[in-house]
């Protein structure tokens, strides 16, 4: 399924890191191009303290909030306002990958947690799975400031149950002089003259995803022949192939090991922040996007303050703060003349393609393809 969602023009000061660190989730999960491939492990941000790794707050205090996702996620000044507008405490609880927030959230039988930040693709299952509480829109009297490219989308298609938090794109990142040829697009990483030049992510996915778009097909193709001759095709690619890393992948661009890269959302706009002299690069074959939200468990212990906290996030002000701070995509359509203008969507940008759940047999077929192509790249 294709969705005409557009991205940013990565180009900004540097902001502090989110994606890469939610992890990618390994070959058994079907990770979003701009989730949990792609978030930082930085520290908690927490004003009002941390009920650690995961850790669910069984004997909740009126008052409080449990926010639960990534670590540093938020800047600590949009915490501790909410906390002195509402008096509301916020315990903030992190998880490291999407799968064990939804295999703790089942476990509290959707309890236990007021707000969850979490990727696209497990909040389709946890709907699924009849987790997630509907939105309380008497509350949300800021939804509207959502922009509409990033609702309707495959895991809320009713916009019932979340608000976006962000939206990731991983984009190719050049220097013009290091490589003799304009790269456009995805084809242009198998061109011969980028021999042991070129650094990508680890996500199995979106590797995959990417080859695929190169070939004209789409980033969830299910047809095991197709897959099979991606695989084909990454094989023609590894000697290309430098460098294989989820984490700091721009660093070797930066320091001269690699000269053209794969990169995460946030990566793109550090590396672009410290050598502005490197090209972007929106790839001519399209996008692969993925969206973070937030969305209230549905046996929530403070549903009405998780409301009121999605509320607050919606407010122009607060978006800025928050989507400068973590460096994606702004979401909300109200912060756009306010925001850095490097996380505004332009209105040029390729069509984009969510990352979404495929067969098993499918994504054992996608595992084969990686487990391939990286034993021909020696990693």
């Amino acid at each position: 399924m294709k969705n005409r969602i557009l991205s940013l023009l990565l180009c900004a000061a540097a902001l502090v890191s989110l994606l890469a660190g939610c992890g990618s989730a390994g070959a058994g999960s079907a990770n979003s191009a701009a989730g949990s491939a792609e978030a930082s492990s930085a520290g908690n941000a927490a004003a009002g303290g941390s009920a650690g790794s995961g850790a669910a707050a069984e004997t909740q205090k009126p008052g409080q909030l449990v926010l639960y996702t990534w670590e540093d996620m938020f800047p600590r000044e949009v915490l501790e306002g909410f906390e002195q507008r509402t008096g509301t405490k916020i315990v903030y609880s992190n998880f490291d990958y999407d799968e064990t927030m939804l295999e703790k959230l089942a476990a509290a039988n959707g309890g236990d947690y007021d707000v969850i930040i979490a990727d696209d693709y497990i909040i389709e299952q946890a709907v699924a799975e009849g987790l997630v509480g509907a939105l309380d829109k008497s509350i949300l009297t800021n939804f509207g400031n959502i922009n509409p490219l990033y609702q309707g989308q495959f895991y809320d298609p009713e916009d019932l149950y979340t608000v976006p938090y962000g939206c990731g794109i991983p984009l190719i990142v050049y220097d013009p002089e290091q490589v003799d040829i304009e790269i456009s697009g995805y084809s242009d990483l198998w061109d011969p003259t980028l021999r042991d030049a070129v650094a990508i992510t680890a996500n199995y996915r979106v590797i995959n995803g990417i080859t695929l778009l190169s070939m004209g097909k789409s980033m969830n193709e299910e047809d095991l022949d197709v897959i099979a001759q991606a695989g084909e095709r990454l094989l023609e690619l590894a000697p290309n192939i430098r460098l294989i890393q989820d984490d700091n992948t721009q660093n070797a661009l930066l320091n001269g090991e690699a000269a053209a890269a794969f990169l995460y959302t946030s990566q793109v706009t550090q590396v672009m922040a410290e050598n502005p002299e490197l090209k972007v690069v929106y790839p001519r074959e399209g996008l692969g996007f993925g969206i973070m939200a937030g969305f209230v468990p549905v046996n929530a212990p403070n549903a009405k303050a998780a409301n009121e906290f999605l509320n607050y996030l919606l407010e122009p002000e607060v978006s800025k703060a928050c989507f400068e701070y973590i460096g994606y995509v702004n979401t909300n359509k109200a912060a756009d003349g306010i925001v850095d203008p490097a996380l505004v969507a332009p209105a040029d940008a390729p069509e984009g393609e969510f990352i979404m759940n495929v067969s098993e047999e499918a994504n054992d077929a996608y595992n084969r393809n990686w487990t391939a192509f990286k034993a021909a790249c020696g990693q």
